[in-house]
């Protein structure tokens, strides 16, 4: 088990968030990286320390996690946006870093948690009317949303559903319908989300 992070819990909340995003950046253990990853995605749930957040860069350090090839520091980095996105300042932010490529990435991990966060936060970040993100309801995120709908997993199927239902046009879900009878797609679905047979 990973130590606790070494921070001072009476430096005040942003001293705490400094202390831990330090930490990250300078621990070379992958235990307490995870640690502390975890600990700031899990402080991202709260409102009050989305300024905090911002001014610490970590919705930043949360983007430039999801290359990375740890598995578990990418779920909580996605877990992390996830929590954050809800927000106007930090969902512009997301969408001028280019965050939206970065997250659907996220929907091929093997990892369940990992592609329910990438499919909510893609959720979250989008906006009704003509200001939408084309990238967000893109062909083959449409795609990989129909076989997500599909999944033996409750969460991940009505995840899939609401995002088609209320980002995806009747024409987008009936296009990518029509061209996923005719390609394989690369997204697989999570380990523990078979899909259920046709």
């Amino acid at each position: 088990m990973a130590q606790k992070p070494k921070v001072d819990p009476h430096v005040g909340r942003l001293g705490y968030l400094q202390a831990l995003v330090t930490e990250f950046q300078e621990t070379v253990s992958q235990d307490a990286k995870e640690q502390v990853l975890a600990n700031l995605a899990n402080f991202a749930y709260d409102p009050g320390n989305y300024q905090y957040l911002r001014q610490l860069q970590v919705v930043d350090l949360f983007l430039d996690s999801l290359s990375e090839e740890n598995e578990t520091l990418v779920e909580f980095a996605i877990g992390g946006l996830c929590n954050l996105c809800p927000d106007r300042a930090n969902k512009e932010h997301i969408l001028q870093a280019g965050g939206i490529p970065l997250i659907t990435n996220c929907l091929s991990s093997p990892n369940e948690e990992t592609v329910l966060s990438a499919v909510t936060t893609l959720i979250y970040l989008s906006s009704p009317g003509p200001g939408s993100h084309p990238e967000l309801t893109a062909l083959p995120v449409v795609q990989c949303m129909l076989r997500f709908s599909l999944s033996a997993n409750r969460r991940l199927r009505n995840l899939a559903q609401i995002f088609l239902d209320d980002l995806c046009s009747p024409s987008q879900v009936a296009e990518a319908r029509s061209r996923q009878a005719h390609s394989a797609l690369g997204i697989p679905l999570p380990r523990t989300a078979a899909p259920e047979q046709c």
